[in-house]
Parts: structure tokens; C-alpha cells; sequence
């Protein structure tokens, strides 16, 4: 399980690092993204900020279900604005939400904790 779980945060820091970075820097299209979603872009820098924040903690002893929880909160968020603003698919959205919660079920012992109830 510990390669499973190696392969899968890789896998998730090289998708939210890109897209974080795409986000931080202002790359046109996330721009316009955020103004087609219509909250602003403070939202966009919040959610680049999240990101790579996120795929940063997925490395750090311990916090690899709060990450994982952080990313695919994210993503629900992200499937959310697709389906009912952006249009085009969902799909990645959905992929990456479903690699965060794989991550979040092999660190579950970490999120019980968290919440009490180990």
C-alpha cells in the first residue's frame, strides 16, 4: 500500500501544483475562468493557494488526510462550478476528487483521529 499511496500523491502534487501555478501566475485562461464563475478574482488566488498548499501538505507526516480532505473539497467544489456555470466536462474534476478520496481512505486512521474517534 505504500507505493499505492507514493504513486497516488504524486500523482495529485503534479496536477494541483500545475493548476495552483496556472492560477497564481494568472494564465489567461484561469483568469477567465474565475470571471466566468463570477466571484472574483481573490477566489482564484485563494484557490491556487489551496492548491499547491494542499499538495505540499500531502508530504507531511500526519497531514496527508487533511490534505487529501482540502484537495477533493476542492474538487467538489470545482465538479459544482462545471455543472452549473463553466459547462465543458467535469470529468477531471471528478478523476482528480476521486484520487483524493483513495488518498483520504488510505490515511483514514489520520482523519479518524482527527476527529476524535480513533
Amino acid at each position: 500500500m505504500k507505493y499505492v499511496s507514493i504513486g497516488l500523491r504524486a500523482l495529485l502534487t503534479l496536477a494541483f501544483v500545475s493548476a495552483g501555478a496556472a492560477k497564481l501566475m494568472g494564465v489567461e485562461m484561469m483568469v477567465q475562468t474565475f470571471d466566468a464563475v463570477g466571484v472574483g478574482q481573490w477566489f482564484r488566488y485563494l484557490t491556487g493557494i489551496i492548491e499547491v498548499g494542499g499538495a505540499a501538505l500531502l508530504w507531511v507526516a500526519g497531514r496527508q488526510a487533511i490534505a487529501a480532505a482540502l484537495l477533493g473539497a476542492t474538487m467538489v467544489g470545482a465538479v459544482l462550478a462545471h455543472l452549473f456555470i463553466l459547462g465543458p466536462s467535469a470529468l477531471p474534476a471528478v478523476i482528480l476528487g476521486l484520487i483524493c478520496a483513495a488518498v483520504l481512505y488510505i490515511y483514514r486512521d489520520q482523519a479518524l483521529a482527527l476527529l476524535g474517534k480513533s
